[in-house]
This record gives structure tokens, sequence and C-alpha cells, in this order.
């Protein structure tokens, strides 16, 4: 499969095209087929993994052929090979003696997403034959999560810029189209719009990083361009500015600050469509070409040097504002669409500090217990509220009955806060350790400032929906078993997927497996800092104990609103963090409005001035050219036919009086013109 990767990309393409043309008329509209491919998908992805898996031991063996021991990597006294990624690719297209192409390029880190683009993909496949079930464009909707996945794939597998921005670019347009699912109610197609022109601003930023580091490079094969960025001959300001241009893209498509104020409006698509963002797809693809890159960074940046740098300092920011506007959120995904804003700004802040493994682990483990939690409160809509989402109005109590959607999500609730040892425990700490270790000391503390923040709302989620008294009305019952399995199963991940990079404990699967070992920078893996844990876990209980002082004690609108209302400071705040720090209606209201306002003016004074004159000018001249054409018609044409006529009458009468019908007559009338033919030759010749 290693060699064959390409087929588990295009299974999702076909299945796309045949739900498209076929889905109408089988019998569950289509999401037969897609559960299919996707499932199909998956075991190759599973056989990928385990082939690189031998693949990188045989290396680490020293067999012949596969790559030999190399001091790239030093890790716990052990080196590891220096093998290649695996690399098939045709020619696409050709200019003069510039080929490019399209193929696969397969490591640790592609084959970890393969694995993780698939499970995430095939769970929400299945669990949307109930969520979705009865949907007036149930068959579109399974036709375009294909897409999506396909397109998510294709730019994982990406050997070349040229084919990541593809697949990129295919990725926004998938969450353009499943975002404004409903696009009957003006949100939701204002919340599309609103997704894909925000994120194409980041893109811009993308567009030209690529052209940047091409003609830095001379090639758009990513092994090349790391290769490049890494040796002693590479241009500083050309790698600057390419990797401060490939920022710009990372911040738009995962949510970065000043860019993140698209992703809670997303969530105005089907639950499990956010599920497949948040977790697998979109978010994680800006954060994966930082990855994909990071020679581009580190070289760019000088990460290696510590300190600070534009990279890290966005995914701090990001952290913080991300989760303070998770606290004053009612509507249970935006509080996960928040949450997730913030834990993108860990896997960004990540990669700034060194923490290569730390921000891909946290990938990893993120996509299991935040697809669990959306996937969670899309059961609570479902089953327990009546397709609503508002958290004080609707919801409370339902842990009485909802019993599978409770645990599973205060077990994702759980691994999100970072508490031991389920799987975002982990990753976080991987993270602050590297921050720590490698001379971003302020770093580690905005880490842990947002570790606490974290398990602070959502310990308010969880009493909101769980705890109390119900809120709705009518009856709230248990999800079907097509929604239940899935959050079970991804349960099960949150608990256990942290331990592939367990230090302690003695596995370093991430480091061996994951983190490439070829045309690389020489990253910090960092010891396993038991003080830093367990200030990260004191963090983690003390918010969890502020949390229940305030919502598990009281109403939150007994301790909470009273601190606003007694203190202005903090309204003043709070009305801060609810109107979004105001980012909104700068954008909107100002810069929108004032790019609006001048080209609606403009365009106005164009069309009333301009286009109108043109349109009037066109009627008197159309109309001038009418009447004359009919004074001609009238006065020349129909006088000359007229008289024509006329004349043909009389000649006719004529013609009727010669014509009697006589043999003498016409003899006599030939014999007479005969000689009067005769006598002018005579007289003429």
């Amino acid at each position: 499969m290693l060699d064959a990767a390409w087929i588990i990309v295009l299974i999702p393409a076909l299945s796309f095209v045949l739900i498209l043309f076929f889905g109408k008329k089988l019998p569950r509209q289509g999401s037969e087929i897609g559960i299919v491919a996707l499932a199909t998908s998956f075991v190759l992805s599973c056989v990928a993994v385990v082939q690189w898996v031998q693949y990188v031991d045989e290396a680490n063996a020293g067999k012949e052929g596969l790559g030999a021991i190399g001091k790239n990597l030093l890790f716990a006294g052990k080196e590891y090979a220096e093998v290649e990624p695996i690399v098939h690719s045709i020619t696409w297209w050709q200019n003069g003696a510039m080929k490019f192409g399209v193929g696969t390029q397969i490591d640790g880190l592609a084959v970890m997403m393969l694995f993780v683009v698939t499970f995430i993909s095939l769970l929400v496949h299945i669990y949307s034959t109930a969520y979705m079930k009865g949907d007036v464009r149930f068959t579109y909707f399974y036709a375009a999560l294909s897409l999506f996945t396909f397109s998510m794939l294709l730019l994982v597998v990406a050997p070349n810029t040229l084919q990541l921005l593809v697949g990129w670019e295919l990725v926004g347009l998938c969450s353009f189209m499943l975002i404004g699912h409903w696009w009957e109610e003006g949100a939701n197609s204002n919340a599309a719009l609103k997704a894909f022109l925000t994120t194409r601003t980041g893109d811009i930023g993308l567009m030209i990083g690529i052209i940047v580091t091409f003609f830095a490079a001379g090639t758009f094969n990513i092994v090349g361009i790391n290769q490049y960025a890494l040796s002693s001959g590479a241009d500083h300001t050309l790698m600057v500015v390419g990797a401060s241009c490939l920022l710009i893209g990372i911040i738009g498509k995962s949510g970065q600050f000043p860019l993140h104020t698209w992703l809670p409006d997303a969530m105005a698509g089907p639950t499990p469509v956010s599920a497949l963002i948040h977790a697998a797809t979109m978010v994680v693809a800006g954060v994966y070409l930082g990855a994909r890159l990071y020679g581009v960074f580190w070289s760019g940046f000088n990460i290696g040097d510590g300190g600070f740098n534009p990279m890290a300092i966005i995914g701090a920011i990001t952290i913080i504002i991300g989760a303070a506007l998770a606290f004053v959120q009612t509507d249970i995904k935006k509080v996960l669409a928040y949450s997730t804003i913030s834990q993108l700004g860990y896997m960004v802040m990540g990669l700034g500090v060194g923490a290569w493994v730390g921000a891909v682990f946290h990938l990893f483990t993120h996509a299991f217990f935040k697809a669990l939690l959306f996937l969670g409160a899309g059961s609570v809509s479902h089953s327990g509220s009546h397709h609503s989402f508002d958290m004080k109005k609707d919801m409370g109590g339902l842990r009485k009955y909802m019993p599978i959607t409770f645990w599973t999500f205060l077990i994702g609730s759980a691994a999100l806060a970072g508490i031991a040892p389920l799987a975002g425990f982990w990753s976080k700490d991987e993270i602050l350790a590297t921050a720590g270790q490698g001379g971003y000391e302020v770093f580690a503390i905005v880490g842990l400032v947002g570790a606490f923040l974290t398990a602070a709302y959502m310990t308010r989620c969880v009493y909101l929906t769980f705890f109390g008294e119900y809120r709705g009305h009518g009856q709230p019952h248990e999800s079907p078993k097509a929604i239940t399995v899935p959050l079970i199963v991804l349960a099960v991940f949150s608990v256990f997927a942290g331990f592939a990079q367990a230090v302690p404990l003695g596995l370093e699967k991430f480091v061996e497996y994951v983190e490439p070992h070829f045309a690389f920078p020489p990253v910090l893996v960092p010891e396993f800092d038991y003080g830093l844990a367990a200030t990260s876990l004191i963090v983690v209980a003390a918010a969890i104990g502020v949390g229940c002082f305030l919502w598990f004690r009281k109403e939150e609108v007994g301790a909470f609103k009273d601190l606003t209302r007694r203190s202005s400071l903090a309204n003043a705040g709070y009305t801060f963090l609810v109107n979004k720090y105001y980012l909104d209606d700068l954008y909107e209201g100002v810069i929108v409005t004032g790019i609006k306002g001048p080209i609606a003016r403009v365009s106005y004074w164009i069309n009333q001035n301009v286009i109108d004159a043109i349109v009037k000018g066109t009627g008197l001249a159309a109309r001038s050219i009418a009447g004359g054409t009919y004074r001609v018609d009238q006065d020349v044409l129909d006088a000359g036919y007229n008289t024509l006529a006329r004349e043909t009458g009389a000649s006719g009468g004529l013609l009727r009086r010669v014509q009697t019908g006589r043999l003498q007559w016409y003899a006599l009338v030939m014999f007479f013109s005969v000689g009067a033919f005769a006598l002018a030759l005579v007289i003429f010749s």
C-alpha cells in the first residue's frame, strides 16, 4: 500500500461520482456507497500504517536498501535511520523543460493522517445515517462528504506544493458546500460565504508563499524545498518571506487570530460536518501545512534559537482568545468551536516553539476527542433537546435520559481538559515540555493558562447540558445505535490514543514512526518533566474546582451574573467577550461596509449615469432610425412598389386589348412588326 496509496485517495472520489449519479436510485439513497468506500479506504490506510512501521523497523535494523543508520535524531540514546519518504509521481503538465507532477509522498506523517482522516470520516458517514435521516438533500450530503474526504486525502499525500494547493482549495470548496447545506436559511448561506471568503484571504498568503519557495528552491517538490531551507546556502530573506506568507495561509485555514471569526459561524452546517471539519479536515489542513513544510518555518523564523517568533506568538494569542470566548457561549456547538480555535492555537504554538512531535501528536489525539464532543452535541440535539443547541433553554439534567451520550461526552471533555491518563494530557504535556526546555518558557506558561481555561469552560458546558433540571420540552431519550456506537468508539480512542507517545512508559512511537528523519531540522525531543506534568494537573483540578463552585453549587445566573452586576469592570469584560472582541463589527461593520458601501455607491452612479445613459441613448437612436426607416419605407419603397404595380396593371390592360384571341389579328400584327423591323434595318444599317 505504500506504493499504491493513490488507491486510498481515489476510492472516495469514485464514491462521490457514484453517489451523485446513482445514489437516489438505491435503497439507502447513496449512503451505503459512501460507507463502503470509506470503510475500504480505512482498511487500506491501516495496512499502510502497518507496512510503514515494518519499513522503518527494517531500516532501523540496518537492512540494506532501506536506509542507513544516521545521526539525524538521537532520542534516549537511540539512533534512528534516515528513512526517505516513498514518492511516486507522474507528469501532470509541462512548461518548457519544467515538469509538474501529481502523485503520492508517503512517510510517517502521511500514513498517520490517512488513518485519522479515513477513520473519522467513516464514523461520520455511519453517524449521519441516523442524524440526517429524512433530509431533503440526503444523497447530495453523502456525495459532498465523499468529495470532502477525497480532497483532504489528496492534500495529505501531495509530493509537491501545487498538488497540495489543489487539495487545499478543494477542501475549502467542500466546506462551503457543507456549511451552507441548509441554504434556505440566510444565516447558513452567510456562514458558508464568510468561511469561504475569510479562508480565501489566508489563501492569498499561501499562494505567494508557494511562489516564493519555488523561486528560492527552484522546485515545487516538498522534500526539495525542505532540503533547500535547511541547507547552508539558503537565502534567509526568502525563507523569512516564504514562512511569513505560508503562516498567513495557516492563520486563515486553521482559524488563528485574527482570521478565526469564520470558524464559530461554520456551526451553521449539520453537526456531522462540524465534527469532520474540526477533527480531521479543513482546519487541521493548516497545521498539516506547517508540519509538512517545517524546514521553511524552522529556517525562516529561527525556531531553534528560542525566544519569540511570529508562529509561536500567533498560536499563543489564539489559545487565550479562543478559550475566553468559549466561556460566554450558550450554544453547545459554539463552545466546542471556540475550543477548537484554542486547541489549534496549541498546535500552531507547538510548531512555533519547536515541538513538532507535540503539535502533530496533539492533532492526532484532538481528532478523536473533538469528533467525540461534536457528535455528542449532535446526539443531545437529536434526541434530547429537539434539535436545539441552546444549553440554557433546552438542556440540563440529560445524564438521566442519555447515559451513553453523557459518559462519552464526559470522557471527551476530560481528554480535552488534559486529565491524565487520557489522550489530551500526553499531547499537551509534550508541547509544554518542549517549550519549557527549548527556550520558550513564556509559551509554556501560556499553555498552562490555556489548560486552566479549557478545564473551566468544559466544566460549565457539562453542567449546563447534563446536570440540574431539564429545561427543554417533550421526552428526551438516548440516541439510536448509529449515533451511540461511533461515540463509544471515539471514547475508547480518547482514552488510549495518548499512549502512542507516553514517554514515561517507554512509548515513543510518534518520534520513531511519525516524525520525519529525512530533510528535517534537528528538533528538540524533551525529557518527560514530572514537575510540569504535576503542575498541569493541579491547574486543571483547580479550574474544575472553580467551575464546580460557579456552576454546580449555584446556577450560573446566581454566581457569574451576580459578579458582572456587582463589578463594572467584570461587566465590561463580559460584554467585550459576548461581542467577540468586536472583531466581527470591525470586519463586517467597518471593513466590509467600508469596501461594499463605496463600491455600491460607485456602481449606483455608473448604473444611473453611464449604463442608463447608454441604454436611453441606444433607445433614442433606435427610435430615430426606426422613424427614418418608416419614412423611407412609406415614401420611397411603398411609392415605388405602388407605381410599379400601377404601370404593370396598365401594361397588362394594353396586353389584354392586344390579345384578342383572333388569329387574323395576330397575323396582321406580326406582319406589320416584321415590316417595321425590316424598315429599321434598311434605314439604320
